[in-house]
């Protein structure tokens, strides 16, 4: 093996990559689209993207700067099927070349739709749909807060509803852009500031409406945003919101506590009717006079028939028969009573009779004597029950006689 002849171009590895480079993005100037699955995806701080599409029959490389990956609006996962567009470029250093993307779909489905699902799936966990956390509103709200754009039909049409329907409705208007660039911000940085100003202001604000009018899945973006669907999340007024026509669902309208399926339902959902209110009051107001009319007339009856009864035409005649009455029961509880009484005296007389035939005092009448010890008070009735010396105390029928044993002899006859 020989050295290279004289007149032999020897070129250094960067020439070769260089030209490479210039050939490559020559040949792909107009940019190429690449389908693929994402492997090897990362996002470091600087925010670019750096993965790899791969398929059965090789991989290519890619990256997608910063400017552009701020503008995805779906998660890019590993394993997912996407399509790419770019330009075939060169990393002269590593000598790879490598697919510059500027904007990426996946595959089978839209961006948008994706993002959508993706952003529903992870708010879902998180309970931010949960109908146990979501407020009711107030029956007859004082004031309402529209945050939506000044300048839109949708803002005209639910100024006029809510008007019409509760004319006493105080409407505070928080004007927002509803589309583009930093919309979605705006509208969440609104719905913060009516929060705000409900909890720090002397008339506080009951309820709030959040929406737009129709438009395309691109115009309605701003309400799938996370940032709107956190702050509608985190508030603690109520949130109708209001967006787009019947058949357009947000992830705003998942969050919120009451869905309306257009900016004008949505000021209907929170104004009451006026006319409607009247008409029940009337509708009341005339049964409670039905109500009374019918117990007024039966009260009439009553009283009617009441005023034919003998102790309404004649009152004292029945005073007349319950003084006869009591004057009966008075006569005979008198006549009852006497008897009684006799009769219990006629008992205590005899009791008395018997209790005095065996009373001492009778037998003392008659001669007899009642012999005590002064000591103890027992009756002697045996001789041996005393001793010489011992005092004794004898009962005659007048007045006792106290004596001293000078002698005792049992049984003497």
């Amino acid at each position: 093996m020989g050295l290279p002849p004289e007149n032999a171009k020897i070129f250094s590895i960067g020439e070769i990559s260089r030209a490479i480079k210039g050939l490559l993005e020559d040949a792909f100037a107009q940019g190429v689209w690449v389908a693929g699955e994402v492997s090897n995806m990362a996002r470091p701080a600087s925010g670019h993207i750096y993965l790899t599409l791969k398929d059965s029959e090789g991989q290519l490389r890619g990256v997608m700067w910063r400017n552009a990956a701020v503008r995805l609006k779906f998660a890019l996962q590993d394993g997912m099927e996407i399509l790419a567009r770019g330009k075939i470029t060169v990393y002269v250093p590593r000598g790879d070349y490598q697919l510059q993307i500027e904007e990426l779909q996946p595959k089978g489905v839209g961006a948008l739709e994706l993002a959508f699902r993706q952003l529903r799936e992870k708010l879902f966990k998180l309970n931010y749909f949960d109908a146990a956390r979501k407020k009711p509103l107030p029956r007859f709200p004082r004031r309402v807060a529209l945050v939506t754009s000044s300048s839109g039909a949708a803002v005209r049409d639910m100024l006029e509803i809510l008007g019409r329907r509760w004319p006493a409705l105080e409407v505070w208007v928080c004007p927002v852009r509803v589309q583009g660039e930093g919309a979605a911000e705006e509208i969440a940085a609104a719905i913060r500031l009516v929060n705000r100003v409900a909890i720090s202001d002397t008339r506080p604000i009951d309820v709030m409406i959040v929406g737009r009018g129709g438009g395309s899945m691109e115009d309605l973006w701003a309400f799938n945003e996370e940032c709107v669907a956190q702050a509608i999340f985190e508030s603690r007024v109520p949130v109708v919101s209001g967006v787009g026509h019947e058949t357009d669902l947000t992830i705003a309208d998942l969050v919120a506590d009451v869905r309306a399926l257009t900016p004008s339902e949505a000021a209907e959902r929170v104004a009451p009717d006026r006319r409607e209110i009247l008409d029940g009051l009337t509708g009341q107001a005339e049964a409670m006079r039905q109500l009374l009319m019918r117990r007024l007339d039966l009260t009439r009856v009553r009283l009617e028939d009441l005023s034919k009864r003998r102790s309404f035409r004649m009152p004292l005649e029945r005073l007349r028969d319950l003084n006869q009455r009591l004057d009966e029961w008075s006569e005979r509880l008198n006549r009852v009573g006497g008897q009684r009484l006799l009769r219990a005296r006629q008992r205590v007389e005899a009791v008395a009779g018997r209790l005095d035939a065996l009373s001492p005092l009778n037998v003392l009448a008659r001669g007899y004597s009642l012999t005590r010890k002064e000591t103890d008070r027992s009756v002697v009735r045996e001789a041996e029950q005393v001793t010489a010396g011992e005092r004794l105390v004898t009962l005659v029928q007048r007045g006792k006689i106290i004596s001293r044993v000078e002698e005792s002899f049992g049984d003497t006859p």
